[in-house]
């Protein structure tokens, strides 16, 4: 046993290299990025495990899917927004026989602070009516990785993890045990359990709602979802959940009595301890990070009427994190003095590094845009994203991975022009390559640009899932006329020579791919330190 110091992904990728997994997929995205990075190092060091980034979720998820078949355990990492790309074998993924370990790892971002949305992901795990863990410590997070993987065996699902910004990326002790050694490489032997035919999944189905009472008898009986009973104070209790119990943890010291609590970290939800609880209080008070996920479970479970008071009420914070500041109100405690001052610090919102290339090909589009009495132009996510702040303003749409391309499509053909779209190299890569392959066999008169800086630069610099020199080819292949091919240098001495092929791509009636191609400075940066490219 070691004691080691460890961000909750780091202790959540431990323990999946604990629990004797064989592979590891993901797509990077902040917060769940560091997981499939401490595995890479792990790899690279040790040689033991195949691990992976992949071009998008869904080819992870997919990816890992063919490990579980052959008997081996495998883990995927996305983040919450990721695991909609994801969403189809997922969910279909629920009517497997499952064989070796499969886990999926989710990192959730409440508050948002790098995501277009607080998405909870337990409502994914509730939808494919599978099991999901919920840690709230580092501790928790290796320990019930390790958990997981028996689970999924022992029950034949996919099983969840879900983790939060706050976990994610904060430190603390973790105290390791034994690796497992990985399982045999042995192909499945009920291969019908894994054919998805209509026949077949109706059988499936039955199979896995037969199952649901099993993982309630888990979620009820495990450690991880401990109830405590108050008989001498029935005014309220408590159900938490993730990092809900530390906050409550924190501010229980200062209430004059205890009251009766229930912490939750494995779904689904532990309906007789509900039960239980509710029987000895007249009022819950429901703490939990992200969603009304619990709060919204509890008004089918509980036959009695109760009072609930949680974010729906008002008495949480419906958006954002939690703190130990914001459900002392719902406890009954006042709110703590903190340091007060009149000074009024202005916002710093984030922006692209000094020389940052994309900063010059927002220039020469801006300017090539002043031809043109209207024009609309498309964007995705990524830190190019930031082209839509001052000074640039260069970008006026921003939904999700590829969206850029099928945006700029339909507005195209809906008769407005000039219409350009805007995307990374890793995000075409991502989900990008389909609506340019729609764009190819309609013609469609629009222009997509290409930010090609040779890394996945905002969720920390990982290498694309392939090089910038196949980038063209591949664009080929799809079928873009290779005169409406442009590869452009994002440089202030090209300035003027760029802005004339934005003039003449814009124009142009029908599709054209412009990529601009210098790689990121932070990237670089750390190839020149590491003694160069990789």
């Amino acid at each position: 046993m070691d004691e080691l110091v460890l961000l909750g992904d780091e202790a959540l990728a431990l323990g999946a290299i604990d629990a004797g997994i064989s592979s590891a997929y993901g797509y990077p995205g902040t917060p769940s990025s560091e997981i499939m990075e401490y595995i890479l190092e792990h790899s690279e060091k040790s040689g033991d495990i195949f691990a992976s980034w992949s071009s998008n979720e869904k080819t992870a998820y997919e990816e890992a899917i063919g490990v579980s078949f052959v008997g081996r355990r495998v883990l995927v990492t996305m983040k919450h927004v990721g695991l909609n790309v994801a969403a189809d074998p997922f969910m279909n993924s629920a009517l497997l026989d499952i064989k070796g370990g499969l886990v999926i790892a989710v990192a959730d971002d409440p508050g948002m602070h790098s995501s277009q949305g607080e998405q909870d992901s337990r409502y994914f795990a509730a939808f494919a009516r599978v099991m999901c863990f919920e840690p709230r410590n580092q501790q928790e997070c290796y320990e019930m990785t390790r958990e997981a993987f028996d689970i999924s065996e022992k029950f034949h699902i996919p099983v969840m993890i879900r983790l939060v910004t706050r976990l994610a990326h904060s430190r603390a002790v973790v105290i390791t045990s034994p690796a497992r050694k990985p399982n045999i490489l042995e192909k499945t032997d009920n291969t019908r359990g894994w054919m998805l035919l209509p026949a077949l999944a109706r059988r499936n189905w039955v199979s896995l709602l037969d199952r649901q009472t099993d993982f309630e008898k888990y979620s009820t009986g495990t450690d991880y979802n401990p109830l405590t009973i108050n008989p001498d104070f029935r005014e309220f209790g408590v159900i938490t959940s993730g990092l809900g119990r530390n906050y409550y943890d924190e501010a229980k010291l200062e209430l004059s009595s205890v009251p009766s609590h229930l912490h939750i970290s494995v779904y689904p939800v532990p309906v007789d301890k509900i039960r239980k609880l509710a029987e000895s209080v007249d009022k819950l008070v429901i703490i939990e990070e992200g969603c009304t996920f619990i709060e919204d479970y509890l008004r089918g479970y509980l036959p009695q009427a109760i009072e609930i008071a949680g974010k729906r009420d008002g008495s949480v914070p419906l958006t954002g994190e939690l703190n130990p500041d914001n459900i002392r109100g719902v406890l009954g405690l006042s709110q703590r003095e903190g340091l007060k001052t009149d000074i009024e610090l202005p916002g710093r919102p984030p922006q692209l590094c000094q020389g940052c290339p994309h900063a010059d090909t927002y220039a020469a589009l801006n300017e090539a845009r002043e031809s043109f009495s209207n024009s609309i132009v498309t964007s995705d996510i990524g830190c190019y994203s930031l082209g839509a702040l001052p000074p640039y303003n260069a970008i006026e749409t921003i939904i999700c991975m590829g969206a850029s391309v099928g945006t700029a499509k339909g507005a195209a053909e809906a008769g407005f022009e000039p219409v350009t779209a805007v995307i990374g190299d890793s995000t075409f890569l991502h989900s990008g390559i389909s609506p340019l392959v729609d764009a190819v066999a309609c013609n469609t008169p629009m222009t997509l640009v290409i930010l090609d800086n040779g890394t996945v630069a905002m969720t920390g610099g990982q290498q694309t899932i392939m090089p910038s020199s196949k980038l063209q080819l591949l664009i080929e292949g799809i079928g873009v006329d290779p005169a409406h091919i442009k590869t452009i240098t994002p440089l202030k001495k090209y300035h003027a020579e760029n802005v004339e092929i934005f003039k003449q791509e814009m124009n142009y009636k029908g599709i054209s791919v412009i990529i601009a191609l210098r790689e990121c400075l932070e990237t670089a940066r750390k190839n020149k330190k590491s003694g160069g490219s990789k």
